[in-house]
C-alpha cells in the first residue's frame, strides 16, 4: 500500500508530481478522479496521506474530504486549490482538512507539507498502536524494555525462572522498576489468572504490619470492628511482592520467616492455621546481607528469601537503552493526555544520555511526561564524567551516534526511506553506518 493517494484530472500535473515524488523517494498512486482514489481505499486500505485537487469531474475534493474523514479522521488531507478556491478550502480546514496549496504551487512547497503530514500520521499511527499495546498488556503483562547486555540477563534469567514456584528477591536502586520485574515475573507464570498483591513494607506502620500481612479477626484490637482478609491471604494462588522489605520491622521478620517456611498462615486474634499457596517476590535497594551482618535484618530470614536474586542495572550502566525508554516514555504520556508525541531533537537526546538519571527509569518517565506536557525537558544538567573508565571521544561519538539511528528506525519502524528523511543522509550513508553499528532494519519492524 502506498503512503500517498494523490487526485488531480489534469494528466500533466500527475505526470510531473509523479516524477518529484520518485526523486524523493515518496511512495505514491495517482487518480484522476475521486471515485477510482475511494475504490482504492476500500480495496486495499487507507494511505497515510491524501492530496487532492479541489475541482474534479464527479465527486469533487471536498466530497472525498468528508468521505475520507468519515472513514478515519485522523488522516491528513492535503487540498489542492485554484484562485477562486480559497474560500473553499479555508472552510475545508474547518472541516478537518490538514493544509492547502494554492495553484500554481512551487514543488518544494507541496514535498515539505507532504513530509509533515506523513510525520503527523505516523505519530498518530504509533499512538494508536500504544493504546493497543496498552489494553494488550492487561493480559500479557508488563514489557522489560532494552537491549542492553544486563536488560538481555535479566529477561533471560526471569525466562527460566518464572514459571516455577521459587521464591525471589530483587536487588536495585529506587526507580530501578523492581515492580515491573515482579509483575513481569508474575504474568509469566502459571499463577497469571490469580492476584498479584503489593504491599511496601515501609508504609505501613509497625503496629498495623501483621494485620495489613495477614489479616485480623473482628474484635482482635481497638477499632477491628470487622474481619479482615490480609494480603497472603489475598494473594493465594497467586504472587505476593514485599517492597522495601529491608524496612519491616525485626519483630515482623520473625512471623515472616515462619509463614515462608511452613505456608499457612494465622490472622490476628485467631488460632486457625490457614494453608496458602503463593509465590514471594521481596524487593530491596540495600544489601540484605550485609545488613544481617550488622543485625538490621534477620539473617535466617535472608536465606530463605536468597533462592533466586536478580540484580537490577541503574539507568547509569544502560544508557544505550536511554533513546528507547525515552520514546515509549514519550508514547505512553502521549496517550494518556491525549497529545501528539514529538520526537526529540538531538540536542535533548544528547542531554539525556550525558544524565546520571540518580532517579533511574523512574526518573526518566517523569522526564518524559514534561516534554509532551510542556514541549521542554525541563532542568536537567548534564552529568560529569571525570576519573578513569571514561570512553574516548571517538567512542562516546560512535555510541551516540547509534543510538540516535536506532532511535530514527525504531520510530519509523525500520522503514528505511522515512529513517533517511528523518535523518537527512542519503541512503548509502544509511546503509553504511547500519552495517558499521550491526542493525538490521527488520528487528525494528512490529
Amino acid at each position: 500500500m502506498e503512503d500517498i493517494f494523490f487526485i488531480d484530472d489534469e494528466s500533466d500535473i500527475r505526470v510531473a508530481i509523479e516524477q518529484s515524488f520518485e526523486l524523493e523517494d515518496l511512495s505514491a498512486r495517482f487518480f484522476a478522479d475521486a471515485e477510482s482514489a475511494l475504490m482504492a481505499i476500500k480495496e486495499s486500505g487507507m494511505p497515510k496521506v491524501v492530496i487532492t485537487d479541489i475541482c474534479l469531474p464527479g465527486l469533487s475534493g471536498e466530497n472525498l474530504l468528508s468521505s475520507i474523514l468519515h472513514q478515519d479522521p485522523d488522516v491528513p488531507v492535503i487540498l489542492i486549490t485554484g484562485h477562486g478556491d480559497i474560500a473553499m478550502a479555508v472552510n475545508a480546514l474547518r472541516n478537518g482538512a490538514y493544509d492547502f496549496i494554492e495553484k500554481p504551487f512551487a514543488i518544494d512547497r507541496l514535498i515539505d507539507t507532504t513530509r509533515r503530514a506523513m510525520e503527523k500520521r505516523n505519530l498518530t499511527l504509533e499512538n494508536h498502536a500504544l493504546k493497543r499495546s496498552l489494553k494488550a498488556s492487561q493480559t500479557l503483562g508488563p514489557r522489560i524494555i532494552g537491549d542492553n547486555g544486563h536488560i538481555q540477563a535479566l529477561r533471560q534469567t526471569i525466562s527460566h525462572i518464572a514459571d516455577t514456584n521459587a521464591d525471589i528477591l530483587l536487588f536495585g536502586e529506587t526507580g530501578t522498576g523492581k515492580e515491573l520485574v515482579a509483575r513481569s515475573i508474575h504474568e509469566q507464570s502459571s499463577r497469571r489468572e490469580q492476584n498479584f498483591v503489593a504491599i511496601n513494607c515501609g508504609a505501613v506502620p509497625e503496629n498495623l504490619i501483621e494485620s495489613e500481612l495477614y489479616g485480623h479477626e473482628k474484635g482482635a484490637f481497638t477499632g477491628a470492628d470487622s474481619k479482615r482478609i490480609g494480603k497472603f491471604e489475598h494473594a493465594h494462588g497467586g504472587t505476593l511482592f514485599l517492597d522495601e522489605i529491608e524496612a519491616m520491622p525485626m519483630q515482623a521478620q520473625i512471623r515472616l520467616l515462619r509463614v515462608l517456611q511452613e505456608r499457612v498462615i494465622e490472622r490476628v486474634g485467631s488460632n486457625q492455621l490457614i494453608p496458602i499457596d503463593i509465590r514471594v517476590i521481596a524487593a530491596t535497594k540495600v544489601d540484605l546481607k550485609h545488613a544481617a551482618t550488622k543485625g538490621e535484618f534477620r539473617q535466617d530470614l535472608y536465606y530463605r528469601l536468597n533462592v533466586v536474586t536478580l540484580d537490577l542495572p541503574p539507568l547509569r550502566q544502560r544508557k544505550d537503552d536511554i533513546p528507547a525508554l525515552f520514546h515509549h516514555f514519550l508514547l505512553v504520556a502521549a496517550a494518556r493526555y491525549g497529545k501528539d508525541a514529538a520526537s526529540i531533537p538531538s540536542a535533548d537526546l544528547n542531554t539525556l544520555v550525558s544524565h546520571d538519571w540518580p532517579g533511574n527509569v523512574r526518573e526518566l518517565r517523569n522526564c518524559a511526561e514534561r516534554f509532551v506536557l510542556l514541549g521542554k525537558l525541563g532542568e536537567l544538567s548534564a552529568s560529569s564524567n571525570d576519573g578513569d573508565g571514561i570512553s574516548p571521544l571517538a567512542q562516546q561519538v560512535a555510541d551516540f551516534e547509534k543510538m540516535v539511528i536506532e532511535q530514527a528506525l525504531s520510530s519509523n519502524e525500520g522503514r528505511i526511506n522515512e529513517t533517511m528523511q528523518q535523518l537527512q543522509v542519503a541512503r548509502k550513508t544509511l546503509y553504511d553506518k547500519m552495517q558499521k553499528y550491526g542493525l538490521d532494519k527488520s528487528d525494528f519492524k512490529e
